[in-house]
Formats: structure tokens, sequence, C-alpha cells
């Protein structure tokens, strides 16, 4: 028997690609998370670095809690079974009056996995909507299997390569997926989907995170995963722990450690390269100073508005 969600609507994600909106706290929690990121953003003297925002889950105490929410991965488990890893997770922040945007494109371009049986949950710590950005979905297009993209490197793109999706799409097929605080949308690895810039006085801000049943594992190599549900009777990805305090020590180093077997992996697969901290050598992790500019390499993943 479903946890969260109802017959109904699991068979409207597997039929549509997506389900929104769907509440999972209050909007004071959702607003408490907001205060704990503006709050950390405050002692560096600017918006959150592009290596801070990417498993931000291994490096927080408090999003290590959130992607370990009861009412998330109820309706996670309700689609794909009991035992479930969060394979990845990343900040989405559209700065007020930002002209970044995301063109259409799939999550599942780049990522490497074995099945597409991949569903980010997409919580909102503030509004989402037409004014500020909210992400826009093409119902049904999670069965059109993977679809060839075309890297821009485009200025004000949010994603790393610029990506989109190489053939037509038609946008008055788009549904816009409001949010307001404390409700998420979740939608299947395959669904295009894409957002505009936020042209209003305030941030829009969403974390994004990434489910995948424990079966599932990376093509070439072990990948990196967290256990965040059930057992993980198959062993097919290295387990990350949870950090034991925020940004502690152990935590970024084996962040470190798995940007590092994750590029192996991704070179070796031929998909796009990511940036990598240099692994064990304190002198050469990103340093954050006023303003939010990053000094030394950086890490820097995304893949979805």
């Amino acid at each position: 028997m479903p946890k969260l969600l109802s017959p109904a609507q699991i068979d409207r994600f597997h039929e549509d690609g997506f389900l929104a909106p769907i509440r999972v706290m209050s909007e004071a929690e959702a607003l408490d998370y907001r205060s704990r990121l503006e709050r950390f953003e405050a002692t560096t003297g600017g918006p959150l670095a592009g290596d801070l925002r990417h498993k931000s889950h291994l490096l927080f105490t408090w999003l290590a809690e959130l992607v370990r929410h009861p009412r998330i991965l109820d309706a996670v488990e309700d689609l794909y079974g009991p035992d479930l890893l969060c394979w990845s997770s990343s900040f989405f922040i559209k700065e007020e009056e930002s002209p970044a945007y995301v063109s259409w494109h799939q999550d599942s371009t780049y990522w490497g996995l074995s099945r597409p049986d991949i569903v980010t949950a997409w919580v909102a710590f503030t509004p989402a909507a037409a004014f500020n950005g909210a992400m826009q979905v093409i119902p049904g297009s999670h069965r059109w299997e993977q679809v060839p993209h075309r890297d821009t490197f485009a200025k004000h793109y949010l994603l790393t390569r610029g990506q989109e999706i190489a053939v037509e799409v038609d946008p008055a097929q788009a549904v816009r997926l409001d949010l307001e605080p404390g409700e998420m949308s979740l939608h299947h690895v395959r669904l295009v989907h894409g957002s505009p810039p936020n042209t209003s006085p305030d941030r829009r801000i969403g974390y994004a995170i990434r489910y995948i049943p424990t079966r599932l594992k990376q093509i070439v190599g072990q990948g990196h995963a967290t256990l965040v549900r059930g057992t993980d009777r198959y062993g097919n990805f290295e387990l990350e722990p949870a950090p034991a305090a925020d940004l502690h020590p152990d935590a970024v180093s084996n962040i470190e450690m798995g940007y590092l077997y994750e590029e192996l992996i991704r070179r070796g697969q031929g998909i796009p390269t990511i940036f990598i901290t240099a692994q064990g050598d304190p002198s050469l992790r990103p340093r954050i100073r006023p303003g939010g500019d990053k000094v030394g390499p950086s890490a820097v993943r995304s893949n979805s508005p």
C-alpha cells in the first residue's frame, strides 16, 4: 500500500513523468532551511559558491537530515521501492533579477547510470512561480528515450556546459511547476524540462535531491551514494557517510575523494568531465572570499533548473 502518494498519483507520474505540488513540510520549516543557508552565506560574504552547491548533504548536517526527510522518502518509495540511495543533490539558486536560465534538456544525458530509474525531488525553500523562473516540463517526454544534446556554453546558462536538447520542442506543451515553500515536485530523469530567468526582486531557492533504487549501478567502476532508506543488498556504490558537523574536515575530504573517483569514471565513459578539487591537498581546495568568488580549483556539476 502506498505510503504518501495515491494510486492515481503514482499512475500519473509514470504517465506524465512528473508530479507537483507535493507538500512535504510546513512553510515555516522551509523558510528555516532558507535561513540556515543564508546564515552560512553571511559568514562567507556572498552567495553559496558552486563548490558547495553540489552534494551539499555530505557537507551540512541540516541537508543530511533533509535528504532523509520521511515524507520525501515516502513519496520516492511509492515510486521505486523501499531500498533507496541519494545519488546526488544540488542547490539551484536564481538570484534576484538574474538573467540565468536553463534551456530544454534531459538530466540523464551525462549521468552514466545503468537504468533511468532516477527521480529528482525538487524542494522549494522559496516560492517558485512564473515571476521567478519556475521549472517547466514537457509531459510524457520521459518516454522519448535519450535524445541528442548539444553544448552551447551560453553566458547566463545555469548548467555547466550550457547543454540543451538538439531536437525541436513545442513550448505550447509545457507545464509550469509552481511551488510554495515546503512543497516539492518529482520528475523523471528523462523528462524534458527547463526554466526561464528570475525577474523578481527576491531569490528563487530550490534543493534538488536525486534518488535511485539500490539495484542501479554506475556503468563503469563503482560510484558513490548515500543509503537513506532500507537495505543495500547489491553493493554497487561506495556508501557515503553523513557529516559529523557542518563542513567537518572528514566530510570535506570524503566529498573530494568522491569527485576524483567520479571524474575517472566519467572519463572512461566519454562523459563530459567535471572540475574537481585537488584531493588531499588543503592548499588547493577552493576557498571562498567576500562576494562569493572562489580561489583555486572547483567542483562544478549541475544538471537541472
